[in-house]
This record gives structure tokens, C-alpha cells and sequence, in this order.
């Protein structure tokens, strides 16, 4: 099934807002709030300390690639000479009736596991500029979160 861009931005704005509810911070356990819409490079920061995560969501099991956002701004924080900021994924999916989600958390995300693309001509937004989180599965991570759900028992176990 192709998700329309309009479904993604819901999807990752709700993803945004859980990771809030769900998580600490990964450096001091404090709240994490969200950073006001379209703040470049970062989604939600600690509300204690300098921590700041760009935050993304999907509605699939724990992969190696995930979409990532606007390359031009991306692009003119690594010319400037800035690391890729830390990276908090809500995977979120269904298996045999189960609903199940997992939060990691990677600390560092090299160059090369940034992969750039263009939307085609067609897209709502035609031929814009984006980029892909690719290999995760080589990096280190943090598992957060972790749920397995069983609906028709009522067991969640974390």
C-alpha cells in the first residue's frame, strides 16, 4: 500500500508526540518536549539538558532503512560542518493480531548512512530533494521501548 505524504506527516506527527509520552531522555532521564513544526534538524529535546533527537516513525517492523526528511537543509548542516543529530525511530507494526511498537535510539548516524533521493515528477511535492536513513542495522543502538501486545488476551508484555 503507497502512503500519501499528507498520511506520512500524520503518522509522524503522532509518532512525535507518543515518543514525548513514552520516553525520557536518553542523556539525563528528564521530559522530552516537542520542538515547534519545521524546526530544522530536530524534532523533540530534553527539557533539562542540550539533548535534541530528530524523531521518525513508520508503521513497520524494526528495518535498516527509514525516510528521512528535506535534503537541502540537511545538506548545508553537514557543509557547516555539523554531525547528523541523533536519531529516535518509533517502529510501530502488526504481527498475528499482536500490535507491537519499538523506540531506538541511535547516537550517531555517519554520512554514509545517508542516502539521497528525489521524489519523481508526479509526487504532491514533484521532484523535491529528501534523503533516507539507510543501514541502521550496522549501527550501534538503544532500545527505549519495546511492546508486544496480544489483543485477544489482553497481555502486553514490555
Amino acid at each position: 500500500m503507497k502512503l500519501s505524504g499528507r498520511l506520512y506527516k500524520q503518522i509522524g506527527n503522532e509518532g512525535e508526540i507518543e515518543i514525548c509520552d513514552r520516553i525520557s531522555c536518553p542523556n539525563c532521564q528528564s521530559k522530552l518536549v516537542l520542538l515547534p513544526p519545521s524546526f530544522p534538524m530536530a524534532d523533540a529535546q530534553c527539557s533539562r539538558c542540550n539533548f535534541r533527537a530528530q524523531v521518525k516513525t513508520t508503521s513497520r517492523s524494526p528495518r535498516s532503512s527509514v525516510r528521512g526528511a528535506g535534503w537541502d537543509i540537511y545538506e548545508k548542516v553537514l557543509k557547516a560542518g555539523y554531525l547528523s543529530p541523533p536519531l529516535i525511530v518509533n517502529f510501530k507494526w502488526k504481527h498475528l493480531k499482536a500490535e507491537r511498537q519499538e523506540i531506538r535510539f541511535y547516537p550517531f548516524i555517519p554520512r554514509k548512512n545517508i542516502q539521497k533521493y528525489k521524489l519523481s515528477a508526479n509526487a504532491q511535492r514533484a521532484n523535491y530533494k529528501m534523503f533516507r536513513y539507510v543501514g541502521l542495522n550496522d549501527l550501534p543502538y538503544f532500545t527505549l521501548f519495546k511492546l508486544n501486545s496480544q489483543k485477544e488476551r489482553g497481555k502486553v508484555e514490555i
